[in-house]
């Protein structure tokens, strides 16, 4: 992989909201357990506003590199979506 490529802030800025909501579910699994409520709490808003929150990174980052560097552009928003599947991911298998 570029190592260029992937040190742009487009690249790796994603990859860092998708670390930060799956370190929120976590945490908030550790510490609550599962709890199925009526209401969301902190921890989902903080998860909805950051899964949220890089979608407009990844289409530029998309619109940018996928044009001038195809190859490693489809690596990095491949792990890009496999990090943000991997925040999701908990939320399916805890059905939170």
């Amino acid at each position: 992989m570029n190592a260029s490529l992937i040190k742009r802030p487009s690249a790796w800025l994603p990859i860092a909201f998708s670390l930060a909501a799956l370190v929120v579910v976590l945490c908030s699994v550790a510490i609550f357990g599962v709890v199925h409520e009526t209401d969301e709490g902190a921890a989902a808003h903080i998860f909805q506003l950051l899964m949220t929150a890089q979608l407009p990174v990844m289409a530029f980052f998309a619109l940018k590199w996928l044009f001038r560097d195809p190859r490693q552009g489809l690596l990095v928003l491949a792990l890009q979506i496999g990090a943000a599947l991997a925040a999701m991911a908990p939320v399916y298998f805890f059905k939170l």
